[in-house]
């Protein structure tokens, strides 16, 4: 398994969130108290491995929620660009809006990236996933986008 940028480990309790959604709800952490919750952070709507990831959790939502499982996607764009996705995808579940990459630096995320020769600043697609008592069990680095389900299924050994 890839090794994660992010400074935080398995053990640790997940930092506190605030953020809106696509629908300008505002999610935090603690609401999500007594769930697992797969909170994962891809780089942008509409490309091809954010589009497969966000796909392959919306077909596989059934068996994930059998589990007790929550997820919340998280990226840079915007809620009236997440509401589009959505809709064009059928995706299932929250996406957060975290514009001001709030969210990314608390979880250690948002960092220097490198593509084609260029050097960026830019999201580093890593999920983690949480337990009902807000700890971290398991932080998948550079995840499969088209067997992403199967991932969690297995870093919650179910």
């Amino acid at each position: 398994m890839a090794k994660s940028i992010s400074p935080l480990s398995v053990g640790d309790i997940a930092p506190d969130f605030s953020s809106t959604d696509s629908s300008g709800t505002t999610r935090s952490l603690s609401e999500f108290s007594g769930s697992k919750l797969v909170l994962y952070f891809y780089p942008r709507d509409n490309t091809p491995g954010c589009t497969s990831q966000a796909c392959n959790l919306t077909e596989n939502y059934s068996e994930l929620s059998k589990h007790g499982i929550k997820i919340i996607g998280v990226s840079p764009d915007s809620e009236a660009k997440h509401i589009k996705f959505i809709n064009k995808y059928d995706i299932a579940f929250e996406l957060l809006a975290d514009e001001d990459k709030s969210v990314h630096m608390a979880y250690g995320v948002w960092a220097e990236k490198k593509f084609m020769g260029k050097v960026f600043d830019g999201t580093h697609r890593t999920t983690f996933l949480i337990d009902e008592n807000s700890k971290i069990v398991e932080i998948i680095a550079k995840p499969k986008c088209t067997d992403h389900a199967a991932e969690i299924l297995a870093g919650y050994n179910l």
